[in-house]
């Protein structure tokens, strides 16, 4: 990710995270019954205590991690096309990706509509970031990338990586985005991503824009 990197930005992020995590607890009380929102402000704590453990604890760990992760390469791809004829939205890529994840949903037994919406979300989001990479690279022009990545060899094959590992993680977080606490504890996952990650404010923002379609309950 390239990004300023100053103590002052990194703090700000940290607190960004933070600042995430709880309005998600107190959004919570609105939609939870006061038994679960007690279970839930339990998991702000542990989220608190403990930020850099590893996805994986909960069953959405490891979606918003692959979600994250997934993001991040968008800057690879961003320094690939910069300064080059490729555009940043490459409409016959985008339809075999969402192709393909419908057709490995239905034998996964997920819905392949509601899959494939995760997936486009990712696709735009990725984009965005792109675009805000493009307009810095534009206006700074000493922040340009030093190295231009293979899209190819590079790049594709980790999105490629990705995609698998992110329909395995989707299946077995099934019981956990059909919940009712779904989307608070998404939210907090992903909060948890932007403080482990530093994660700047357009990939942050990006991030949460992206979790719409997680949950299915």
């Amino acid at each position: 990710m390239i990004e300023n990197n100053t103590p002052r930005a990194r703090r700000t992020r940290r607190q960004l995270a933070a600042s995430l995590a709880a309005v998600a607890g107190s959004l919570t009380l609105l939609v939870v019954s006061p038994a679960s929102a007690v279970a839930q402000d339990a998991s702000v704590t542990a989220v608190a205590a403990a930020p850099d453990r590893q996805a994986g604890h909960r069953p959405l760990d490891r979606v918003t991690s692959l979600l994250a992760e997934r993001l991040l390469v968008a800057d690879k791809v961003a320094a690939a096309k910069y300064g080059t004829s490729l555009p940043i939205e490459d409409l016959v890529r985008e339809r075999q990706i969402l192709d393909d994840v419908a057709r490995r949903s239905a034998a996964l037994g997920l819905d392949p509509v509601r899959t494939s919406a995760v997936f486009r979300d990712q696709i735009e989001a990725g984009k965005n970031v792109q675009r805000a990479l493009f307009a810095r690279w534009d206006a700074h022009p000493q922040e340009r990338p030093a190295e231009r990545p293979d899209l190819a060899r590079e790049v594709r094959p980790v999105l490629d990586r990705i995609t698998t590992e992110l329909l395995a993680a989707l299946t077995s977080s099934g019981p956990a985005r059909a919940a009712a606490s779904c989307r608070f504890a998404v939210t907090v996952s992903a909060a948890g991503q932007v403080h482990v990650r530093d994660l700047d404010r357009v990939h942050a923002v990006n991030l949460f824009r992206g979790l719409r379609n997680v949950c299915t309950g």
